[in-house]
């Protein structure tokens, strides 16, 4: 990949909402090679999806944020791809990874409370032929997502005192 090219994606990935005006003018560049790059990026798949980060702790939505790790039997043919093509299918997945450690999966799931995420990890997850085990752990709290930090900490204005 090219450096022009990297630092387009750097500044999109960081502030989805940046105009090719804004980019071209940050990068010094002509507007139609920003765009141009920014055209193939999303035709050849490189940029997926433009999104928001958002603080749902500030809205009434009840939420619930849930990493589950699986341990699975890898398919033979197919190995940890098949078994993650099946999972990432259910609508309630919102993120998949293939880790190494003592788990082979993560998956991420978000419900409108525990009972609904303890029922798709033993309705759906559990039961999967290759799964040999499950771990679900809640999120209490979000401090930062995806290089956004949700709250800010107010600066400490108290003067130093030395003795």
């Amino acid at each position: 990949m090219d450096n022009k090219k990297e630092q387009v994606l750097s500044i999109l990935e960081k502030d989805c909402t940046v105009s090719v005006e804004q980019i071209a003018a940050m990068l010094s560049m002509d507007v139609v090679e920003v765009a141009g790059i920014i055209d193939e990026c999303r035709k050849n798949g490189t940029i997926l999806k433009d999104r928001s980060v958002i603080n749902w702790e500030k809205t009434n939505r009840e939420m619930v944020t849930a990493m589950i790790e699986l341990k699975v039997t890898p398919q033979r043919g197919g190995g940890f791809d098949r078994i993650a093509e099946r999972i990432y299918q259910y609508s309630e997945v919102n993120s998949l990874y293939l880790m190494s450690g003592g788990f082979d999966l993560m998956v991420i799931i978000q419900g409108k409370s525990m009972k609904e995420v303890a029922l798709f990890v033993s309705e759906k997850l559990a039961p999967l032929e290759s799964v040999l085990g499950t771990a679900t752990h809640f999120v209490l709290k979000k401090y930062k997502h995806d290089d956004v930090i949700f709250e800010e900490q107010p600066e400490d204005d108290r003067e130093v005192i030395t003795l």
